[in-house]
């Protein structure tokens, strides 16, 4: 989500340049990145976005100029077999880009609303890429891009401070709070909640608000004999246990200081929205990547 982001963000500063939006459509064995992960590339080669490991960026970077140049879209094959190790092959469609796909794109993102990016090629008759329900026509490439995650942080010490920090980093929406009256908007279905005040009352009343509305994702920092002191008051208070409780709040890496704490948590939450299992890869005998269950990134044969 953070690359569409970046995207939006690097056409907002060169929108009245000509681009290119290059996209990775099709991947056989092995690939760094599925299909769905996005560049946007300028003419003088700077870009946004990313569709390998940093293997064939500078190649894609080259023929999207051309593209540039020429108006005319291409699509392109790596064999990582051969050239990087990677046991698989890859095809990226690259087409010049118009502003208002991009512009509504940034709609959509401000809006928090889901949509699909349809991209449509076969052979040299392509048509390029739209945003719709994709219902009318066969696409090539359909994509569900889903509202960026929103991490609602309440609280204000050491700890609420490094989440802020690691959530920016992956490009999550923050909104920090010191207590629930101040939360102005009722959280939706991509929503996460941290409560981290380290005070009774607060974190009891935070409780309350949250856990009737079904939040996929409520942490809770502070140990279980706390966590059941706090679960008695809210329970007595009559709430709808409604919302998945992470109490406490984090995937076990053996934290301690308030940053790898935070990163035991911003892991946890990405854990549940992204359907992951949070095992070893090491010991993981399905591929990484699995089928996804939504159809956020189908293709066509």
């Amino acid at each position: 989500m953070k690359e569409i982001v970046d995207i939006v963000r690097f056409w907002r500063a060169r929108r009245y340049q000509p681009l290119a939006l290059a996209t990775l459509v099709r991947t056989r064995g092995s690939s760094y990145r599925r299909p769905g992960a996005r560049m946007l590339i300028s003419v003088d080669g700077a870009s946004a976005g990313s569709l390998s490991a940093g293997c064939i960026e500078e190649e894609v970077v080259a023929s999207a100029r051309d593209v540039i140049r020429s108006g005319k879209p291409r699509l392109i094959s790596f064999d990582t077999r051969r050239r990087f190790g990677c046991s698989g092959c890859i095809e990226i469609f690259i087409e010049p880009v118009a502003n208002d796909v991009l512009r509504e794109l940034r709609a959509k993102l401000a809006a928090r609303q889901s949509f699909q990016i349809a991209t449509v090629f076969e052979g040299s008759d392509v048509l390029g890429s739209s945003i719709g329900s994709g219902s009318e026509k066969e696409y090539a490439f359909v994509q569900t891009i889903w509202p960026t995650l929103r991490l609602i942080l309440i609280g204000t010490g050491p700890d609420a401070a490094a989440l802020r920090s690691n959530a920016t980093l992956l490009g999550w929406e923050v909104v920090a709070i010191e207590a629930i009256p101040e939360l102005r908007d009722t959280p939706d279905e991509r929503s996460a909640a941290v409560i981290a005040t380290h005070n009774f009352g607060r974190d009891c009343a935070a409780l309350r608000h949250l856990l009737p509305l079904g939040l996929h994702y409520v942490g809770l920092i502070g140990p279980r004999k706390r966590r059941d002191e706090i679960l008695l008051d809210v329970i007595d208070s009559g709430a709808q246990l409604n919302s998945q409780l992470f109490a406490p709040a984090g995937l076990h890496l053996a934290a301690d200081s308030p940053e790898e704490i935070a990163l035991s948590i911003v892991a946890e939450i990405q854990t549940v929205f992204g359907g992951g299992t949070a095992e070893h890869l090491r010991d993981r005998k399905a591929p990484i990547h699995q089928a996804p269950t939504e159809p956020w990134a189908t293709s066509v044969p």
